[in-house]
This record gives structure tokens, sequence and C-alpha cells, in this order.
């Protein structure tokens, strides 16, 4: 009760500071996933209707959207690469970090199944399998956290995947790499929430899922003040408090039920 009382107030603060101060535009550097799985679609008006900021999102891979903080491109972060959010936070970039919400990395591809994975529980023994088959695999290669997390599942399985003609990378976010999976019949590594969110639009199947490496946890991160000065602060705390407040994390822990019959995230938030 204590903590909600102390965000409550945080934010009543902060959102409050959006009518007096000249900068109320919030720019966010954000994943695809969140956007593909449509939970910005209805988070952003939501809070930009409490905070009075008009916010640009622009929803890259995670790499590009740290990049981006790196350089005082962004306000604020919602990004799921934890090491590479730890670096960022170590050398100074990031001010204060959260962690908001997790969902899990699933194995998809084609009902057929060409390399033998389905049932599988381990995914550095199914990439094995679908590197010994040369079955199509469809890689974002676009240095998102879905990108960096294949790549570390590769690089466990001693295995590396380039330049094998049945290798391909598409350099785009995770909705369109769904799509190229889907037309080519192929296997790709994605966040459950997008796949589930996209579904209807594919003829693909879960063949790999619940190995526990497999967790993806989503954190908000507001851009160093101290390094970029340039930089909206104050609309990016009120975003961060926004985002782990009690009321938003239970509107994320009920997303995707009735839809999908099942959430596309679950809140994180202490």
């Amino acid at each position: 009760m204590k903590r909600i009382i102390i965000i409550t107030l945080a934010s009543v603060l902060l959102f409050g500071c959006a009518s007096q101060s000249s900068n109320t535009t919030l720019i966010l550097a954000t994943t695809t996933s969140t956007q593909d799985s449509g939970l910005l679609d209805v988070l952003i008006p939501l809070f930009e209707v409490e905070s009075g900021y008009k916010v640009q999102t622009v929803a890259v891979g995670t790499g590009q959207a740290l990049k981006m903080g790196e350089e005082g491109n962004a306000d604020v972060l919602l990004v799921h690469a934890p090491k590479s959010e730890e670096e960022f936070m170590a050398e100074g970039y990031g001010k204060d970090r959260a962690a908001v919400m997790h969902n899990d990395f699933v194995i998809i591809g084609p009902e057929s199944d060409p390399a033998g994975i389905n049932g599988m529980t381990s995914a550095v023994d199914a990439l094995g399998k679908i590197y010994e088959s040369g079955s199509t695999f469809i890689s974002r290669g676009d240095d998102s956290g879905t990108h960096k997390k294949e790549l570390d599942i590769w690089s466990k399985a001693e295995l590396d995947p380039q330049g094998q003609t049945w290798y391909l990378e598409t350099g785009q976010g995770m909705g369109a790499t769904l799509i190229v999976a889907s037309e080519k019949e192929a296997y790709t590594l994605t966040d459950r929430g997008t796949f589930l969110a996209q579904t209807d639009n594919l003829q693909l199947v879960i063949t790999l899922e619940g190995d526990p490496p497999l967790l993806n946890p989503y954190h908000v991160i507001t851009v160093n003040p101290d390094r970029w000065a340039n930089v909206n602060y104050v609309g990016a705390m009120a975003f961060y408090y926004f985002m782990i407040s009690s009321e938003t994390q239970n509107f994320i822990a009920e997303f995707g039920k009735e839809q999908y019959g099942q959430p596309l995230f679950f809140p994180d938030a202490e």
C-alpha cells in the first residue's frame, strides 16, 4: 500500500508538470514487439490523456533503441535485452530503470515441422536440429532483443548459421519477420505476444516453448539528463511511473485475455 501511495503521489506531481513545461513532447524508443502486439496502441493514448504529453513512438530493435538513448535522441526507453540494458546503465546513459513486464520467446514453424523439433524442451537442441536438417530459418538480423536472444542460443549450441543457404535475415521488426517466415514455411524465434497478436495472418505454429532461458523481460529506462540536457526527463519520469503504476500493471495482466484466451504479457513491477 505504501508503494502505491508513493507512486500515485509521484505520478500526480510529474503529470502536473506537463501543462507547465514548454516541452510537452516525449520521445519513446521501444521494441517492435510492444508495438506489433497492440499493447502500446492502448497504453500510449491513456498516458497522453493522463499526463498531457504527446508521445512520439519510435519502434525499432532494442539495440537501435538503446543507441538512440546513448545519443540523446530519445527521452525514455521500453526495451527487452537485460545484458545490454545493464551495460547501458553502467556506462551512465540511463538514469532510472524498472521492471515492467515479461512474456517468453518461442520457436515457431510450419505445422509439417521438417526439423522434427516439436515436443523438444531445449531451444539449444532445437536450433541444433534445424541446423542439421537445413530447414529454412528466418532471423530478424536487426540487433533487436529477439535477435540478441537468437544469437545467444546459436552460440550456446556452438553453431554459426551465417552463410548457410537456409538462414535468411530480414533486417525488419517482429511482425514483418513473422510474415516472411510464414510465406517461406520457415522457423523463427519470436516473442509470444507478437505471435499471438499476428497468428490469424500466419500459417505457423509453436514448435518449442517453455524453456526457462527463453524468458523475455521488459524494462523502462529514462535517459540520463546529466549526459543530455535536452532530454525531457520530467516527461520520461511521468512515463516511467505510469508504466509501473498499479493501474497499468493490472491492465497489462488482462491485455489479450479476452481475444486470445491468455495475456500477452505478465506484469513485473514490484
